[in-house]
């Protein structure tokens, strides 16, 4: 089980949580999809849901809201990306040419966080761990297993994501136009132009990829649960994937892997 003890390196992704119209239904959804155990949390927290796979926290879920006279953000997943200081992780987003969304805050004791957009519109969070390190399964079926940036402008960004928060760009043999993005010497996650891979008019945003035992019996599943496909599965240089969307309209992708049991 690869289980996750220790706090992320700043910049690596470790967490992703689920904006949904119907928190409860999407408990459901990917209770049944994935396996995931959750429930509605406090209310001083806003009803916000960590999910569990095998005991350890796997993703969240929240209720879809908004303070008064403000628009509630979209469906849809979110990426945070680790910092050591939210604060200064704040600052290196704005030198850098970022947009803050929502300032930093912190989270009942568990951590410190903000969500911000990158200089090409896409939508992320930062994350700073005090009590809590964010998901502590990966890569494995029903975790997390990649974060992707997909956008408009791929020198823009990776000069971005290199200045705020040390996450250096990287060619990969045999996927021209596709970067890695690397901690020190770890590849943490990839990056790569959203032209060419999704809708024309999709905007920029990063991806969250869950490890399934079976992509396509998994895509056949979530059509019957009532979402819907968007790239059906299909062999790449890491195993089988397939982009889909879930009932209320979150996009994710889910991936196969040679190495998956």
């Amino acid at each position: 089980m690869p289980v996750v003890t220790a706090p992320y390196k700043p910049g690596t992704p470790c967490w992703v949580d689920l904006t949904a119209n119907d928190q409860q239904a999407a408990l459901d959804f990917y209770r049944d999809l994935f396996g995931w155990q959750g429930e509605v949390g406090p209310a001083e927290y806003g009803g916000y849901a960590v999910c569990s796979l095998k005991g350890r926290p796997v993703a969240g879920i929240m209720a879809r809201s908004a303070p008064e006279g403000q628009q509630p953000p979209p469906v849809g997943w979110t990426t945070y990306l680790a910092a050591d200081d939210a604060d200064a992780a704040a600052q290196a987003v704005a030198g850098a040419g970022g947009t803050i969304v929502h300032p930093v805050m912190e989270v009942g004791g568990t951590g410190r966080m903000l969500v911000a957009a990158d200089p090409t519109g896409a939508v992320f969070g930062v994350w700073q761990t005090l009590d809590f390190i964010g998901a502590g399964i990966v890569n494995e079926p029903g975790a997390l297993v990649w974060n992707e940036l997909n956008t408009t402008d791929t020198a823009a960004a990776g000069r971005f994501y290199q200045q705020a928060f040390g996450l250096r760009p990287g060619t990969i043999q045999g996927m021209d136009g596709f970067y890695s993005l690397n901690v020190g010497d770890h590849t943490v996650g990839g990056m790569q132009p959203v032209a060419g891979y999704l809708a024309p008019g999709t905007p920029p945003h990063w991806m969250a990829y869950f490890s399934v035992d079976d992509t396509d019996s998994t895509v056949d599943a979530l059509v019957k649960a009532g979402g819907s496909v968007i790239q059906p599965p299909f062999d790449m240089q890491a195993g089988r994937m397939a982009v889909v969307r879930d009932p209320q309209g979150a996009v994710f992708a889910v991936t196969a892997t040679p190495d998956s049991p």
